[in-house]
């Protein structure tokens, strides 16, 4: 989500991101201040409820629509500030304020080493000729949410990127179930202990191994059939 950053910042005049940049850049804000701001009312540090937008220095003060001056507040804190500057409104906790100031202009530095991965593999991809288009996460929640397509990995990845439309999705994917590689002991033991036996050291048999999916053709016996 670090594009989001650059994106908001790199207007200053911008008086209203969300509108003039449409529904998905209000989706991006708000997964990038998430994230941010782990899930928490910045005031009462209260989780799990409803989470607002919240100004840390009002507009009407001449604070900025800038991602530096967004996080996140539960309806009674954001209530309880109104316009207040949030020096006024933390007058008497200097460490919450302390904290907040710091926190807001903090990067995100997991995000940063994903975001330099993720567009040294972009540009690997671009040099192949083949066609490649990158979107954020926010962007596939959106998608998500528009279509009306509940969170699986699979629905995830066909909500990625530009999507107009999405059909059929109802379909069942393939399931494979992980079934190890065998167990690394290499004798059989009995009841008492003793060895009773030695496995085989080879985990593929006539080209199989364990968790194989295969069709058997039997022309006798009483298994026949496919």
């Amino acid at each position: 989500m670090g594009t989001v950053r650059h994106a908001v910042h790199a207007e200053p005049k911008i008086s209203s991101i969300e509108y003039q940049q449409g529904t998905l850049a209000g989706y991006e804000v708000r997964e990038y201040l998430l994230e941010q701001w782990p899930r928490t009312c910045v005031y009462c540090c209260a989780k799990d409820v409803p989470l607002q937008i919240e100004h840390i220095e009002p507009r009407s003060k001449g604070g900025s629509s800038r991602i530096n001056n967004l996080t996140l507040a539960c309806a009674p804190c954001n209530d309880k500030k109104g316009t207040q500057s949030v020096a006024v409104f933390l007058k008497g906790k200097p460490d919450i304020l302390k904290r907040i100031q710091a926190q807001a202009k903090a990067p995100l530095k997991d995000a940063a080493a994903v975001n330099a991965t993720r567009w040294a593999l972009f540009t690997a991809l671009k040099a192949t000729g083949l066609p490649v288009e990158v979107a954020s996460g926010g962007r596939t929640k959106f998608n998500r949410a528009r279509l009306d397509v509940p969170k699986t990995h699979a629905l995830d990845a066909a909500c990625m990127g530009q999507v107009d439309a999405l059909h059929r999705w109802q379909r069942p994917t393939l399931a494979i179930k992980a079934t190890g590689r065998g167990s690394y002991q290499r004798t059989g033991l009995n009841w008492f202990g003793f060895p009773c036996g030695y496995l085989i050291r080879h985990k593929r048999i006539k080209d199989f191994q364990t968790g194989d999916r295969v069709i058997a053709i039997v022309p006798t016996g009483k298994k026949t059939g496919v």
